[in-house]
């Protein structure tokens, strides 16, 4: 069997930041092991990219619009991958980059007639919130409700994520702290759901759900919030929430979600909290992901 090909795209433009400075924890999962655990899947790193504005764009008016605007960008580069068919692996400061992986997806035909993406978004939390809905006020809360259409859509366009995902598109998993008004969309758009006693178990809820995007859609894209790990396996996270699956546990499920359906096309990895990783803990249990990923792939038939 031949190598599988990976293209590595990193974006640490997360809204809160100046444009100038950069986010540590991307460049921390790949220089902690990354390349090494690749090899020895058999797997052949193609090319590595950053995502960086223009000097008009370090120019643009707020933080959160610069960062769709570096999406963009990461959106470009996956496009790029997946009609070359190599593997997107994305390497992200947080989830408000999720809006790149999607349209990265949507536009791997052309930018002039978009794919139909699904999205498996594994998370401690729903990031379902808008700004009327949130507690916090955090973009970080959000970017499931911009990417689905029902908030911030300059971001979400700056991005060039368009037209904005239907809710049929998406499936959360893992999800266990959620704000009373989110989880009141969440049941108005009766968003499908895989719990952490699916993963724990390998329900058939899972290829299930699979099924039911393949059906849907053309690629189905696979976001992990890191703190959807049970916090002693992703220890000093600033989100963290109680009873999560195990790193193992989610690894089992990304690999039967990859074997199941070629379809599933990209993994991005989001808020790795590395300065406070002091055991490399976390470091662990975020490439038994990227192992689960490779795994399935290879299992295909």
């Amino acid at each position: 069997m031949s190598k599988l090909k990976i293209g590595i795209t990193k974006n640490i433009h997360n809204g809160h930041l100046g444009s100038k400075e950069r986010d540590p924890n991307p460049d921390m999962i790949e220089n902690g092991g990354l390349y090494p655990l690749l090899d020895r899947l058999d797997c052949e790193v193609v090319e590595t990219y950053q995502a960086e504005l223009t000097e008009e764009e370090e120019q643009a008016y707020g933080a959160r619009y610069r960062m769709g605007l570096a999406s963009n960008h990461t959106a470009d580069h996956v496009a790029s991958l997946i009609k070359r068919d190599i593997f997107p692996l994305g390497l992200l400061s947080n989830c408000n980059q999720l809006m790149g992986m999607l349209a990265g997806h949507q536009r791997a035909k052309s930018r002039f007639s978009p794919l139909r993406v699904g999205l498996i978004w594994m998370d401690a939390h729903g990031d379902f919130n808008t700004p009327e809905t949130s507690l916090s006020g955090m973009s970080g809360g959000m970017p499931v409700a911009v990417s689905t259409g029902l908030c911030l859509h300059h971001i979400r366009r700056a991005a060039g994520l368009e037209p904005p995902l239907p809710m049929s598109y998406v499936t959360m998993v893992g999800l266990r702290d959620i704000d009373p008004a989110e989880q009141y969309l969440i049941d108005k758009h009766r968003l499908a759901q895989i719990s952490v006693d699916d993963m724990r178990d390998q329900t058939p809820k899972i290829t299930g759900e699979i099924d039911r995007l393949a059906a849907l859609t053309d690629l189905i894209y696979v976001h992990i919030d890191l703190d959807v790990i049970t916090s002693e396996e992703m220890p000093g996270h600033g989100t963290p929430a109680p009873d999560g699956p195990t790193a193992d546990e989610l690894a089992n499920t990304i690999e039967a979600m990859f074997k199941h359906n070629p379809k599933v096309t990209g993994l991005g990895l989001a808020s790795y909290p590395g300065a406070n990783d002091v055991d490399d803990i976390g470091l662990k249990s975020t490439l038994k992901q990227v192992e689960g990923a490779v795994k399935g792939i290879k299992a295909r038939k």
